[in-house]
């Protein structure tokens, strides 16, 4: 059975926020709803939702603002953002699309009609995931972005020489599988390795120390070579 997406709702207004909850429980999201900014600004670092449906005119802060701050981050800027408000003008719809909210509806709205934009806006954002999912590794608390060439480790920063990338990189790929000392320096350097297999050793050792908690993830198979895995 395939996850049911998240969807979070902010508004400050608990009978919208029951109307479109139900609606979008009934076509089998998951929802998350939240009255005010800072309890949804706690939540969404810990548990980012596949789709954010934002009123514009909350208490204390606008919703533009948080709009703008969600698409600075890295983190959350690749979630899409249904903007859901009583302001109807053409100057409010363009300010909140150009600062990348994907769809604007305006209030009063149809519950039905919301529900289809919001699978409207998923089904865009499938290819979308497909790339950015072939471009992260996850295996356990680590997640290697090969993109990038980041690492990060329960969500910190964890600075790696490339050289400690590329290995990392190549057991990642190859999760669960045993690789020798050989097979990595032929993945690293090809015909042109002037370095004997046991540099491999201490680039190993030098990556489980960066890697912390995760450095156990990284196991040494006695005579034969190394491996990843999260078991």
């Amino acid at each position: 059975m395939s996850k049911r997406k998240i969807i979070t709702i902010i508004d400050d207004e608990p009978d919208i926020l029951k109307l479109v909850a139900l609606h979008l429980e009934k076509a089998g999201f998951a929802v998350k709803a939240f009255e005010e900014v800072s309890s949804f600004m706690k939540s969404i670092g810990k548990f980012p939702p596949d789709l954010i449906i934002l009123d514009l005119m909350l208490p204390g802060e606008d919703g533009l603002d948080i709009c703008k701050k969600l698409k600075a981050d890295p983190e959350l800027s690749n979630i899409p953002i249904i903007m859901l408000t009583a302001r109807s003008s053409e100057i409010d719809k363009i300010i909140g699309l150009e600062l990348g909210a994907d769809d604007y509806v305006t209030k009063p709205f149809s519950p039905g009609e919301l529900v289809a934009r919001v699978k409207a806006v998923m089904r865009r954002q499938m290819p979308r995931e497909k790339q950015q999912a072939s471009d992260m590794i996850r295996i356990g608390d680590m997640i290697i972005d090969t993109r990038k060439y980041k690492v990060k480790v329960k969500g910190k920063n964890v600075e790696l020489t490339l050289t400690e990338f590329k290995i990392l990189h190549i057991l990642a790929k190859k999760k669960g599988w045993v690789l020798n000392r050989n097979q990595l320096l032929d993945s690293l350097w090809g015909d042109e390795k002037i370095v004997v297999d046991r540099t491999i050793d201490v680039h190993i050792a030098h990556l489980r120390s960066k890697l912390g908690s995760s450095g156990k993830l990284i196991k040494n198979i006695r005579g034969v070579g190394y491996k990843i895995d999260d078991e």
